[in-house]
């Protein structure tokens, strides 16, 4: 449909952009001046707990710092409701009091068809919900209690019944005056093969209404109650409401929940959804009966960027997640990811909530694993890595699976993250394990086993001390905190190293929670910065920072007025920090690809490395006795030239190390 010049810019002149997302925020009241049209609040696009969404009314626009979500009324509108350009443009139209432009007749007649088959799909709603009620009912009603549904918890679901009468909802409606084709374009009822009246699609299940995101009734997912039933769960056939793989099950309960802070878990069935929503996950959401397509990820991420899917411990659960795996690679994108949480073997979150309760689920959240984890699980559990060719045909599989990734970015970081494991497989673990890299996931569930609670990960406080820290490892850990010192005092530069900046891994304590304070909140000024970052970590932390000694010499922090000290400061620690990683990830690869490569091959890959780094430490003003001259003369941190060594020794053994 099309709409008049000037329409759209009408129903934006008459409503005010902060009433619409006024709906789905909560204004912070001491960022935002309502008098000026100038709102803050906590996005609602991505789970935050700080004001990093703005609204200016006066121009009618919002944008995310975080996530940089960005638009108009329209667009907010499409976004949180899941809706069409044009369902957003009427539903914005009925708020401001203007009457909609006549449409097509066609468009209009197919509008109407879709409202009247919503119109049915309630009627059969409240129909199966009172047969559940019914004597023919109570099989089903045993069933749920023992599932551990009271009649509260099913009267939330609107969980129905249909008994085993072949034509019991046709003769329903049809007593109600609804028109055969109205029932059928419902998918609630079949035409007969054999010239007889229409038989209903649902006999002897419990029913589970399928709601989209604005709540209307859509489609039923029905449970058989006979064991003996070829389906045990059955879907509404797609019709013109619904779209299998465009649809999930609770989508607009578990948005509003994520929107609240919740984790957005993403579950195999009905009762998993049910019960872990009874359980306190109310931001839990169910593919219907089939593998998580590309529109239900992209769903996902509408509501969270980093959903949790949590199937069931059995075969059919972990085929279903490295099925998911295929679909997401090429979708990935700076903060928007997969997380997997597997059950133990043989249960369900259902399962494992009656078992362990509430507590135990919220420690396999917590213990999420990314996904990368699980594709590298794939592709090396139970497998032998003893020869060559086995080796070549894992690297290859994994080139394969990288190279899917779109984003440079993540096809990048994949690619390292791979590397690294690949280096524990075949090198530390040949060491003490026998040297046949059989990989077993330290979390795989097994058989017979009972379920304990994810042992927590090191603190990364404990690992990043600078005490325990070798020699390389602290000069990196004072070189993040000049740049981070840099920046908060002046966030103004950040734009001129935004990108590096992101792309840094700190190590330094606290210095990855400053680093994200930093991205998110350089916007708004050294003061607030600061003063955010007490809120946030506490004072001591830009204490400490501001305490080194290196820090406090820093050019930069001395004459923080002077943007091309600054400018130039920064430049150079995030060069060196960039060029000292650069060569211990050469160095590791280098070592990797011994095997393949002709020495000649891996000693020019070195020299080239150890080459980016010196043009990065000619400039430097450390203490020169910590370094020492490699056989061309440029300079290496002891660390590395031992690294160096050991390689070179094996690519010659014959090797002075005399020299």
């Amino acid at each position: 449909m099309s709409l008049p010049p000037g329409f759209l810019d009408e129903l934006r002149n008459r409503l005010s952009l902060s009433q619409v997302v006024g709906r789905k925020v909560i204004w912070d009241p001491r960022k935002s001046n309502q008098a000026k049209g100038d709102m803050w609040a906590p996005c609602p696009f991505h789970q935050e707990k700080t004001a990093s969404f703005h609204v200016d009314d006066r121009k009618g626009y919002y944008y995310c710092f975080g996530c940089h979500q960005k638009g108009d009324a329209i667009s907010f509108v499409r976004e949180t409701e899941n809706v069409s350009f044009m369902e957003a443009v009427e539903i914005l139209a009925g708020e401001a009091g203007m009457q909609m432009p006549a449409r097509d007749p066609k468009a209009q007649e197919k509008a109407d068809h879709r409202t009247q088959l919503v119109e049915v799909m309630e009627m059969a709603v409240s129909h199966f919900r009172l047969m559940l009620k019914t004597g023919a009912g109570s099989a089903a009603r045993d069933y749920l209690a023992r599932r551990g549904l009271d009649q509260p918890a099913i009267d939330r679901w609107e969980i129905g019944f249909a008994p085993g009468a072949w034509q019991g909802l046709w003769d329903h409606l049809k007593g109600k005056g609804v028109e055969d084709d109205l029932i059928l374009g419902a998918g609630l009822a079949k035409p007969s093969q054999r010239g007889g009246k229409p038989y209903d699609t649902f006999r002897n299940r419990i029913l589970f209404p399928i709601r989209d995101a604005r709540g209307r009734a859509i489609a039923f997912g029905g449970r058989a109650m006979d064991p003996e039933e070829s389906a045990k769960y059955l879907n509404s056939p797609e019709t013109a409401l619904f779209d299998k793989g465009r649809s999930l099950y609770n989508h607009g309960p578990a948005r509003e929940a994520a929107g609240k802070g919740q984790p957005l878990i993403v579950a195999e069935g009905y009762m998993d959804v049910i019960a872990l929503s009874e359980a306190g996950f109310g931001a839990t959401v169910a593919p219907l009966g089939t593998a998580i397509t590309e529109d239900q990820l992209r769903l996902l991420w509408r509501i969270a960027p980093e959903p949790i899917i949590a199937l069931d411990g059995d075969k059919a659960g972990l085929n279903a997640a490295m099925r998911v795996i295929d679909n997401a690679l090429p979708l990935l994108e700076a903060g928007q990811s997969l997380r997997f949480a597997i059950m133990p073997e043989g249960k369900d979150p259902d399962d494992l909530l009656k078992e362990s309760g509430a507590e135990a689920m919220q420690a396999l959240i917590d213990a999420a694993v990314p996904m990368v984890d699980l594709l590298w699980r794939r592709e090396t559990e139970g497998k032998v890595f003893d020869s060559p060719e086995r080796k070549a045909a894992l690297d290859k599989d994994l080139r394969a699976a990288i190279a899917r990734i779109q984003d440079p970015s993540i096809r990048s970081h994949y690619g390292q993250a791979i590397k690294d494991k690949r280096w524990e497989l075949f090198r530390v673990r040949s060491k003490g394990q026998g040297g046949q890299g059989a990989y077993r996931a330290p979390w795989t569930p097994g058989k017979g086993r009972s379920w304990a609670p994810p042992v927590p990960p090191v603190l990364p406080s404990t690992k990043t001390s600078l005490l325990a820290m070798a020699d390389d490892q602290a000069q990196e850990v004072l070189r993040e905190a000049v740049i981070l010192a840099i920046l908060i005092r002046r966030p103004d530069m950040l734009e001129r190293v935004e990108s590096r900046m992101e792309r840094l891994d700190m190590i330094g304590p606290d210095h990855g929670i400053l680093q994200r304070i930093l991205l998110r909140h350089a916007h708004e000024g050294a003061e607030v910065l600061e003063r955010t970052i007490v809120d946030q970590i506490g004072a001591t932390a830009l204490e400490k920072l501001y305490a080194l000694n290196h820090v406090r010499i820093t050019p930069a922090m001395r004459h923080p007025e002077d943007d091309e000290i600054v400018d130039a400061s920064l430049n150079e620690e995030i060069m060196k920090l960039e060029a000292s990683r650069g060569l211990r990830r050469e160095i590791a690869d280098a070592a990797l690809d011994m095997d393949t490569l002709p020495d000649e091959g891996v000693t020019w890959r070195l020299g080239q490395a150890v080459e980016a780094r010196n043009k990065a430490l000619r400039s430097q003003t450390e203490d020169k006795a910590t370094y020492d001259v490699a056989d061309n003369g440029t300079l290496l941190n002891r660390d590395e030239r031992d690294a160096l060594d050991k390689l070179l020794a094996q690519i010659n053994p014959s090797k002075d190390k005399g020299k």
